[in-house]
């Protein structure tokens, strides 16, 4: 089984959704997870969405980069500019790929107000993890 490690700067939103459409969705050939360059907490929100869903999100947890030193991966994958540009080298034939998408909990407003807003980058998260990995990407 291919696995996938997702980095975010806080490991709170967008590397959680990814982490998670990819265990639920893709989990028969990938094993997803996710780190950030320093660990906060899961955004309520993003849990919020990826219920929608009907994925299990009790495993979710804020991970920091260093959890992962030494395991062998084959893909990481940087889902902001910051973590782009402080993620370590990693070795082994990794594959080292970055695809930037907007972070919904910098949105102003009430939970009501930035919700679409998460729906929407859970959405194209989802649709790239399927159209990337998917296929026969391995």
């Amino acid at each position: 089984m291919k696995k996938i490690l997702f980095l975010c700067t806080h490991n709170s939103c967008r590397s959680q959704m990814a982490e998670a459409l990819v265990n639920h969705y893709l989990g028969d050939r990938f094993q997803a997870y996710s780190a950030g360059t320093e660990a906060t907490r899961v955004n309520p929100l993003a849990i919020k969405v990826l219920q929608e869903l009907g994925i299990d999100t009790s495993r979710l947890r804020s991970k920091t980069m260093e959890e992962f030193t030494g395991q062998t991966l084959d893909h990481v994958i940087t889902l902001c500019g910051d973590a782009n540009e402080k993620c370590p080298l990693f070795f082994g034939g990794v594959e080292r790929l970055h695809h930037g998408f907007v972070d919904p909990s910098r949105l102003p407003g009430s939970a009501a107000d930035v919700l679409p807003e998460f729906r929407r980058v859970r959405d194209e998260i989802k649709s790239w993890i399927i159209d990337y990995f998917g296929g026969n990407h391995e």
